[in-house]
């Protein structure tokens, strides 16, 4: 068994009820502690995914030793048990860090359930704590988050060309990420300690953007009052980013071209030309090769700014690196919108995996910034999101005969049918293979594991 539980009460009937009926109704592992003092023994050498524990018990009550499990084991998940009529002290185990409280006597099916959230939130902690590891260990590189092989071959690109001083060209679709492999170049290059300048071409009408790069003199052009240093100058000595270039105009083109060639740049209204020693790194998510042939871009100009080139892989071509994506800006998120760190439901997870992501990281962060600010509870879930929809074509969840069922018989009927067909898909395309099921949905090995168990499904009925 994979999830472990250690109940704690002073009553031995209890214990051992308990123990009886939650063990394989929840597929895990149950121990007992007869007191608070022992359940601190048990607790020293064996790691539990849930404490459930009484509060009224003689010498170490619950609420002391809930205290002491979040100041020797934070994270482990605590659900109390108290007597009808001492809510009270069930809400003040709460505010201590405890996760849910149930009163005695309770219904058996209410515990389950109750018990089944307890342990999805131990497993979504264990799994956060699982991608922040791997990413601050070895999956974070220059700020950029991925361990695909598309990402480590574009990691190595960078290494090799921020060693050298030639123009890089990276292309790939908005919100790839162009602007931190552009960072990341310069800040890995000698150039490290001088100027970085980030020029957005598409947002800048072009006779703006010209005096913009290379500045003008006094009396050039109406409203030229004074003298001014373009971004170019700005970047002497260091890089200057050139976001979208494919937007710019022919005019615009021609005095690259000049910068690229001979090292120079001429203010607008100067009679004499300024040479600078700036690092051009450029990017594009257009098909530049298709604009020279229409004649809306210079084909010498592509050739002297594609010297190292760095192509960026759409998010829909690493799946693998969704979760490691998605928890790096959960956190950093959760942090910036002074929130506490939530956790992204398995079910969502499933969801931003298998998303096509027109935007990618970009859209993906907007996803997860909404979820956080508009999820009511600790865990993400696909309504936070508004991204629960059926796939096109796909057949209705539930069923006419599914609405003569009372609610709860319903519901679990229609887990069971989406589980099957969705859990079925991905052990039939990976051959049954549970391992490679779960990284395709973007869950743990043992989560897909107890879902599958849960609802009858064995991974060698699709063994071949």
């Amino acid at each position: 068994m994979d999830r472990s539980i250690l109940i704690v009460d002073d009553e031995p009937d209890m214990l051992q009820l308990l123990k009886r009926s939650l063990a394989p109704e929840l597929g895990c592992e149950v121990e007992t502690a007869s007191s608070g003092e022992m359940a601190v023994q048990v607790l020293s050498h064996k790691r539990f995914d849930l404490v459930l524990a009484d509060i009224k018990m003689p010498g170490m009550n619950g609420l002391e030793l809930l205290e002491l499990i979040k100041r020797n084991v934070p994270g482990l998940t605590v659900v109390m048990m108290t007597a009808y009529g001492s809510i009270e002290t069930a809400v003040a185990a709460m505010k201590n860090g405890a996760h849910d409280f149930i009163t005695k006597p309770f219904d058996h099916d209410a515990l389950v359930i109750r018990l089944e959230k307890a342990l999805e939130r131990s497993s979504l902690i264990q799994e956060n704590r699982r991608l922040r590891e791997a990413c601050e260990e070895t999956h974070v590189f220059q700020d950029i988050v991925g361990k695909s092989e598309a990402m480590q071959r574009v990691f190595e690109s960078i290494r090799m060309v921020a060693k050298n001083d030639l123009t890089v060209l990276i292309t790939g679709e908005s919100g790839t990420g162009k602007e931190l492999t552009a960072r990341a170049v310069h800040s890995l290059s000698p150039r490290k300690k001088r100027s970085f300048v980030t020029v957005n071409c598409p947002t800048v009408p072009e006779q703006i953007l010209e005096s913009e790069l290379f500045g003008y003199k006094k009396g050039a052009f109406t409203h030229a009052t004074q003298n001014k240093i373009g971004l170019f100058q700005e970047a002497h000595g260091g890089s200057i980013f050139l976001d979208e270039i494919g937007d710019i105009g022919p005019g615009v083109q021609a005095k690259l071209l000049r910068v690229l060639q001979e090292k120079e740049i001429k203010p607008l209204g100067d009679t004499r030309s300024i040479t600078v020693d700036v690092r051009i790194i450029a990017s594009t998510n257009q098909d530049l090769k298709g604009k020279i042939q229409k004649g809306e871009f210079r084909e010498d100009l592509y050739y002297r700014l594609s010297v190292l080139p760095i192509e960026l892989p759409a998010l829909r071509d690493r799946k693998s690196d969704i979760p490691l994506i998605a928890s790096h800006l959960l956190e950093k998120h959760c942090a910036k919108l002074d929130k506490r760190l939530k956790r992204i439901s398995p079910d969502l997870m499933s969801l931003l995996v298998n998303r096509h992501w027109e935007g990618n990281i970009r859209e993906l962060e907007n996803t997860i910034i909404q979820g956080i600010l508009f999820s009511k509870t600790d865990d993400i879930d696909p309504p936070d999101v508004g991204i629960e929809e059926r796939t096109p074509g796909a057949a209705p969840c539930v069923s006419d005969e599914t609405f003569a069922l009372s609610y709860k018989e319903a519901k679990e009927e229609t887990l069971k049918r989406f589980n099957a067909a969705y859990i079925g898909h991905l052990l039939e395309t990976t051959e049954g293979n549970v391992t490679q099921a779960a990284k395709m949905c973007g869950l743990e090995r043992q989560s897909l594991q107890q879902v599958m168990r849960r609802y009858g499904i064995t991974a060698e009925d699709y063994r071949r």
